[in-house]
């Protein structure tokens, strides 16, 4: 027959099996703290970017941000206050030299043109009237001097026969003092009229002229009313996109009002602004490298800003290879203004680690496959490389991707 286990067996037995898991929790607890902190000492090699320090050249930079734009944009305005009747364009479209894009209403504007071109045709009228009539007078004051020229031959010719009869006997003093008379009065008068020819000739070319400045000004008005009611009939300056057009039919449109923006998508150019204090640095002809995504193009400042603009320096980049498939209107960029070369220098490669000039804590692989933190100097730039002063020797490996999570660590096993 069974015997009661005692209380106190039962008990003991309990406690042993409370011990046993007890003890296997803490043992398991004890491998996976072992296992974080193993782990927190230790990183995958694979997980981390590596840089190995060499020597070259650096053609260092100053940062600088760019945007994308059309190396040409043309903004087309209103030329005339009027009201947009129809629209051929909208915005995208690729329009050629010539493409109509809209038409305004140009009632007023012709009405206006050819009241203009028939008081053209008075003036000319006028014009040639008085060319005609300053002929016709100034040809019978010719007349009349040929004539009182004559007269004066036939005079003198009286005054030579008087003068042979008196020395003969026949004739008077008396009559020879009045012939004398007449060819005088006969002489002065011919000169006057010669002289007032002259004057008439040169008061009826002032008059003339006159009117035909008069008419040449009237001339060009016409002729620039004629550009205002070409251009009124909106066509497109040059093959290009349409990046903007009013396509609201029956808007009014004042004279001067931007109704349509053409641009050439197929060239760019990069718009860049840098801080005023690193205006030193920006000239126009400076070359430049342009960052597009991954890619790096090459171009030179072209005109600068002469004034600072909150700060800034305005200044525009024109690339060398300015039809990029990467361009894109409004991508921003990152824009290096090279500056000056320096030779054999140790480097290794740029990345977000680099904030500028200074002292940093970078971790450097040993022999023992470690990662050990050590202080480096680093010095300028350039978009690929960064210069090491002072820290790093040639052939060390040196992390550059990101190593905040483990930044607090002197040493650090690599997996």
């Amino acid at each position: 027959m069974d015997r009661a286990i005692p209380k106190k067996e039962q008990r003991k037995k309990q406690f042993t099996r409370i011990g046993k898991i007890v003890g296997a929790l803490a043992l398991l607890a004890i491998i996976a703290i072992a296992g974080i902190n193993y782990a927190r000492r230790s990183v995958n090699a694979k997980s981390l970017t590596f840089s190995t320090v060499d020597r070259g050249t650096i053609e260092t930079s100053v940062t600088a941000s760019g945007e994308v734009h059309p190396a040409f944009e043309e903004i087309i305005n209103s030329p005339i206050s009027s009201r947009i009747v129809e629209v051929y364009c909208h915005s995208g479209d690729s329009v050629e030299a010539g493409t109509p894009l809209l038409r305004l209403d140009l009632t007023s504007t012709e009405n206006e043109y050819k009241k203009l071109l028939d008081e053209k045709e008075i003036r000319r009228n006028q014009l040639e009237q008085l060319r005609l009539r300053n002929k016709t007078e100034i040809s019978s004051q010719e007349m009349n001097i040929k004539i009182n020229a004559m007269e004066l031959d036939r005079l003198e010719a009286e005054l030579r026969n008087e003068r042979y009869l008196d020395s003969i006997g026949s004739g008077t003093a008396d009559k020879v003092r009045q012939a004398e008379m007449a060819v005088q009065t006969a002489r002065l008068r011919l000169e006057q009229q010669r002289e007032q020819l002259k004057n008439d000739k040169e008061i009826k070319a002032s008059n003339v002229k006159v009117q035909e400045l008069e008419f040449a000004i009237f001339t060009k008005k016409l002729e620039e009313m004629k550009r205002t009611f070409d251009d009124a009939r909106i066509l497109s300056p040059r093959k290009a996109i349409l990046t903007h057009i009013n396509e609201q039919i029956g808007a009014q449109v004042g004279s001067g009002t931007q109704i349509a923006i053409i641009s050439d998508l197929d060239h760019y150019i990069v718009k860049a602004q840098i801080s005023d204090v690193m205006s030193e640095y920006v000239s126009p002809g400076k070359k430049v490298l342009v960052k597009v995504g991954t890619e790096k193009l090459e171009g030179r400042i072209g005109t600068v800003s002469p004034k600072s603009t909150n700060g800034s320096i305005q200044f525009e980049v024109r690339l060398t290879h300015d039809n990029h498939k990467k361009l894109r209107p409004g991508l921003r960029t990152d824009v290096y203004i090279m500056n000056s070369i320096h030779d054999d220098v140790l480097r290794i490669k740029n990345a977000s680690y680099y904030v500028g000039e200074g002292t940093y804590n970078l971790f450097v692989r040993n022999e023992n496959n470690e990662l050990i933190r050590r202080k480096v100097i680093l010095g300028s730039s350039n978009f690929d490389h960064v210069e090491v002063v002072e820290g790093l020797a040639q052939g060390e490996e040196v992390v550059i991707s990101d190593a905040s999570e483990f930044s607090y660590k002197e040493k650090i096993k690599l997996k």
